[in-house]
C-alpha cells in the first residue's frame, strides 16, 4: 500500500480525502486538542492511496489514542468547504471529503496518548461531555450542531457545508 495521502493543491485550492472517528465513551465525545489551532477536531486523518476509509479511520484511531477502536457504522459524509487558517493551508480555499464513522466503545474514561498532526504539531486527545458540546469550538461546526442527529440516525447523513467558505 502507498503511503501517499490523498491530498493535493492546485494554485490557491487545496483538497483532502479524510476519514474521521466519532468515539463516544460514557456520554463523552473524544476530540483532539492542538495548540496550533483555537478549535477541537475529531480523531482521524487523510486516506492513503490504496487504503479504504474504514482502514484509515481504524488506523488513525489507534495512532491517536493507542486503543484499537473498530468501526460500528458509517454515520455521515461531509463535503466541507472553508478558508484555510494556519499551517500550510493558510489562506487557501479548502475542500475536504470526510467520512465519519461511529466507533465501538472500548470502556475507557481517560486516554493519555499523544500524537502529531500532518504538520508535526503535538496533539492531545480529550473527552468532552456531550451535554455541554455547545460550549466548545469544534470544527467542522456541523459535527457539534448535528451530533445527536448523527448518533441517533439509522441512515447515513450527507452534509455539504460552506459556512466557513469565503466568497
Amino acid at each position: 500500500m502507498s503511503k501517499v495521502d490523498i491530498c493535493f493543491s492546485e494554485g490557491d485550492d487545496w483538497f483532502r480525502y479524510r476519514a474521521a472517528a466519532i468515539i463516544i465513551e460514557n456520554n463523552h465525545l473524544l476530540v483532539i486538542k492542538n495548540k496550533s489551532f483555537d478549535y477541537l477536531y475529531s480523531i482521524g486523518g487523510g486516506v492513503m492511496l490504496g487504503e479504504t476509509s474504514i482502514e484509515t479511520v481504524e488506523r488513525e484511531a489507534f495512532e491517536e489514542t493507542g486503543i484499537e477502536y473498530k468501526v460500528e457504522r458509517l454515520a455521515m459524509i461531509c463535503e466541507n468547504f472553508f478558508k484555510g487558517k494556519g499551517g500550510s493551508i493558510d489562506s487557501l480555499d479548502c475542500q475536504t471529503l470526510e467520512f465519519y464513522y461511529i466507533m465501538k466503545p472500548q470502556g475507557v474514561n481517560i486516554i493519555k496518548h499523544e500524537s502529531s498532526d500532518v504538520w508535526n504539531n503535538k496533539e492531545k486527545v480529550e473527552f468532552i461531555p456531550l451535554d455541554k458540546i455547545n460550549e466548545y469550538n469544534i470544527k467542522p461546526d456541523i459535527l457539534k450542531e448535528r451530533i445527536f442527529d448523527i448518533l441517533n440516525s439509522k441512515e447515513i447523513i450527507h452534509i455539504i457545508t460552506e459556512k466557513d467558505k469565503e466568497k
